[in-house]
């Protein structure tokens, strides 16, 4: 696939009633819940750790980095954990696996894509993981990794799983992408029962994935081209409806959806050079901005509650912190974790029911990134991390070079907006 470059308001309130809002809204952010952060570590004591899916148990599915101790080479794996418990989900006899956001259920059912031995036909590298052998997608089920069916396409990524067994995602199909020659197109995709129905996409719109899925059915995702996101879209009953944006289409992308049909993801800025997280609902786009400092953002996971995670970047498109969102306030998670923590948040990736948040942290100790599982807590805010941000410089993370193309689809988005 192409290289891309990832580059991916506040309101002045002057009246009573507006004053009376401001000090609303401090009072929600003062009043966060603290959370008690969990290390979920590495897997085999490896090199970097992120949690992505979450159910409402607290299972986590990870990626996970390790050194294959035979070839010295960097291995990517999909794994879970479920109560401390660390389960590598294996590949399809290739050497990688990985995930998307909600790869896991309630049934603790997990999701993702893993290579096979068999070199691409056409030398593509659908899933990012520089081999260029064929990558598939799977449903990892009481403890047995199936494959799951493309669209007759050599290639293909599972990406979200409800509580029905339903799974959303993309797969080839046997038609030339006329972008991306001599690659085969690649639309979105809900499986049923085991079954691989195409989606429709938005304008003509060759490719696309659909990252999040409801317990509803109802998946969210984009449609666009082999090397950009265009358009984030809404399925609902097989029928596509296009999210609405700022202004420009690129980069428009939605992640997850919660049973409420409150769906969020990113949007392009007005001019192009940056994305931000977002809100839709009630046909509504709710730009949430940043926090202060920070250059881009994109909001990855939403409970019932209506309840908001997600990360923020620099202007070098570093991951920063990790965010949540509620009451119209995004707050920096670090600020809400006890100050005797060494794990400082980069990426929040999912919030369940519980209140509890998946992730990726520095290790502060030893800079490597850890995957974590934070929970709220009763106390008050006193001691946050913030405070003894040393220097006031939050750390950057470093992750593997294909991180932020690998996790953000098939080589075909989104976390890029043009300049």
């Amino acid at each position: 696939m192409k290289n891309m470059s990832y580059v991916s308001i506040r309101r002045n309130f002057r009246s009573a009633f507006g004053l009376a809002i401001v000090v609303l809204l401090v009072h929600a952010a003062i009043a966060q819940s603290r959370y008690r952060i969990d290390d979920l570590g590495t897997l085999r004591g490896g090199v970097f750790g992120c949690a992505m899916g979450l159910n409402n148990k607290g299972w986590t599915e990870v990626m996970d980095t390790l050194l294959d101790p035979g070839s010295g080479n960097l291995l990517l794996r999909a794994s879970v954990r479920i109560n401390g418990l660390k389960i590598d989900l294996g590949t399809f006899g290739g050497p990688n696996s990985w995930t998307n956001w909600g790869g896991i259920n309630e049934r603790g059912d997990a999701v993702g894509y893993a290579e096979t031995p068999q070199p691409d036909p056409n030398g593509e590298d659908f899933c990012f993981f520089g081999t260029q052998l064929t990558c598939r997608p799977f449903l990892w089920h009481q403890g047995n990794m199936s494959q799951l069916p493309t669209l007759g396409g050599n290639n293909g990524q599972a990406s979200a799983i409800n509580s029905r067994g339903q799974i959303s995602g993309t797969a080839e199909t046997t038609m030339p992408d006329a972008g991306c020659p001599p690659y085969q197109t690649a639309p979105p995709v809900l499986w049923t029962k085991g079954n691989a129905q195409q989606l429709p996409t938005i304008a003509g719109d060759p490719d696309g994935i659909a990252f999040g899925l409801n317990d509803r059915g109802q998946a969210v995702g984009y449609t666009g081209t082999c090397t950009q996101a265009l358009h984030a879209v809404l399925w609902d009953n097989n029928r596509a409806v296009e999210l609405p944006n700022l202004g420009t289409e690129s980069s428009n992308t939605a992640y997850a959806i919660n049973n409420r049909g409150q769906v969020v993801g990113q949007v392009a800025s007005a001019d192009g050079t940056t994305f931000y997280a977002v809100l839709w609902q009630e046909g509504a786009v709710t730009n949430l901005g940043t926090l202060p400092g920070d250059f881009a953002s994109f909001a990855t996971g939403i409970n019932d509650k209506g309840q908001i995670v997600g990360s923020n970047l620099d202007a070098n498109f570093n991951f920063t912190h990790g965010f949540i969102w509620q009451d119209g306030v995004m707050t920096d998670l670090n600020t809400l974790l006890p100050a005797n923590s060494y794990l400082y948040v980069t990426m929040a990736n999912r919030i369940n029911s519980h209140g509890q948040i998946s992730g990726m942290a520095t290790d502060l100790k030893t800079g490597t990134i850890h995957a974590f599982l934070a929970s709220p807590v009763d106390g008050s805010n006193d001691e946050a991390l913030a405070a003894r941000n040393r220097g006031g410089h939050a750390p950057k993370a470093n992750v593997p070079g294909n991180f932020r193309r690998g996790l953000m689809g098939p080589g075909r988005g989104t976390l890029n907006a043009t300049r």
